[in-house]
């Protein structure tokens, strides 16, 4: 990513519609970490809680998701997370991603999908970067 195009900033507030946890298939890296302070939410060991939640995606220990691409954390019922106070950076970074930041094209396009992309909070260049920075798996 050579010249930023968010160099103005972008706007964001989660409106919590569980949009990003759900449908497309991909990978919601997990850090060490983060497993034990999921498994203990969920009152399991993190043997239990790596078994029944956890799987490899692109070398890397990831959550599980259904079939149709929901995350297994997903109630789908109400379209919550049911871990949404402790979810995963990955989780909480959305949509600050690199691959949706590559370009206004990519931003887009993802703002369709996600009604709290373009408004709220706005987030300036330098807060973008410094979350992205505090992310174990994303590089600009």
């Amino acid at each position: 990513m050579d010249e930023l195009w968010f160099a103005d900033g972008l706007d964001f507030t989660c409106l919590e519609c569980g949009r990003c946890c759900r449908g497309e298939p991909g990978a919601i890296w997990v850090t060490p970490e983060e497993m034990q302070r999921l498994a203990r939410h969920v009152e399991l060991t993190e043997e239990e809680f790596s078994r029944r939640f956890m799987t490899k995606r692109w070398g890397r220990p990831s959550l599980v998701e259904r079939k149709n691409g929901d995350c297994i954390l997903l109630d789908a019922e109400k379209c919550r997370c049911l871990v949404y106070g402790l979810r995963p950076a990955q989780c909480s970074l959305f949509p600050f991603w690199p691959s949706l930041l590559r370009s206004r094209e990519s931003w887009e396009e993802a703002r369709e999908r996600c009604p709290g992309m373009g408004q709220g909070r706005h987030f300036s260049q330098e807060e973008i970067l410094a979350r992205l920075a505090k992310s174990p798996f994303f590089e600009l």
